[in-house]
């Protein structure tokens, strides 16, 4: 709070300076037609104060986002840690006071288990969004069949959100797909997707996953929900660090912000590209990942 105050102190006050600036110009030039040199000296003189000050406002506005941003994604990431932590905490003291059936304990090792599991995810996302601005950071590159991962990974969000074969399905082209990179870094990105399609459909999840064989050069990969889509105007901010859709349905899924900005660091690594599209709130969105074929 006190970082953002003196941000906007500093804000309001490049504004002021600028106004004066203007102010005292206006006025000089009037009182000063005659005299020519000094009238292009003040010109120039004026022109540098009044760039350097807005400069000085475009770099306050921008620490004071990137401040929003930061504390948002504190959080998010306090809310995801302290969640799972507080829900297993309540069940080891339930286990621990009471003599329970075996079916109950069961069922409470079930839940510490999710919520270790959610603990986990939120840990190795912060962790993996580390790891990609790590640019000398080596990939164990390998060959191997696209539609594998795809398929690998489906099997895993699946299991992972106790979802049916028609929540998330599957197709992929005749040939094989082959493709050079980081196994584990695509598995990231893909799951990351997934995940997403997942949770931000609250009416339950109905995703469609595609490979397409561009080109002998290049693969493609749809991965299209029906979840609460976004705004055209947000398609190009989702992949920022720590940016998350200003929507009531996005903001009531919690999250890092870091998820997007994640998997277009793996792509890009790769050598290929992501893009998002949404036809508007409420209808959808479509991810496509383009990569080299090996």
């Amino acid at each position: 709070m006190r970082r953002r105050r003196t941000a906007i102190f500093f804000l309001i006050l490049g504004i002021s300076l600028s106004a004066l600036a203007i102010a005292l110009n206006i006025g000089w030039i009037l009182l000063n037609l005659r005299e020519v040199a000094l009238l292009v000296f003040g010109v120039i003189f004026f022109a540098l104060i009044i760039t350097g000050l807005i400069l000085n406002t475009i770099f306050l506005v921008r620490e004071i986002r990137r401040n929003e941003q930061h504390d948002a994604f504190l959080n998010a990431v306090t809310h995801e840690l302290k969640t799972p932590i507080a829900s297993i905490k309540l069940y080891l003291e339930t286990l621990k006071a009471r003599d329970l059936d075996r079916a109950k304990r069961d069922e409470f090792y079930d839940i510490m288990l999710a919520d270790n599991e959610r603990l986990l995810g939120t840990v190795e996302q912060v962790l993996q969004a580390s790891r990609t601005r790590e640019k000398q950071r080596l990939m164990n590159l390998a060959e191997f069949d696209l539609a594998e991962i795809l398929g690998d990974t489906i099997k895993i969000v699946r299991d992972r959100k106790h979802l049916d074969e028609t929540a998330i399905r599957f197709s992929g082209p005749a040939e094989t797909v082959k493709v050079l990179g980081d196994r584990d870094e695509l598995r990231t990105a893909i799951a990351n997707l997934l995940d997403n399609a997942v949770k931000y459909s609250p009416d339950g999840p109905r995703v469609s996953v595609k490979l397409r064989s561009s080109s002998p050069a290049k693969a493609q990969i749809y991965i299209r929900d029906k979840g609460i889509g976004m705004a055209r105007g947000e398609l190009k901010r989702i992949f920022r660090r720590f940016y998350r859709v200003p929507n009531a349905s996005a903001t009531a899924a919690k999250g890092t912000g870091l998820g997007l900005a994640i998997v277009r660091s793996i792509i890009e690594k790769h050598g290929g590209r992501i893009k998002a599209g949404s036809k508007g709130e409420g209808k959808g969105t479509t991810f496509v990942i383009q990569l080299p074929r090996s």
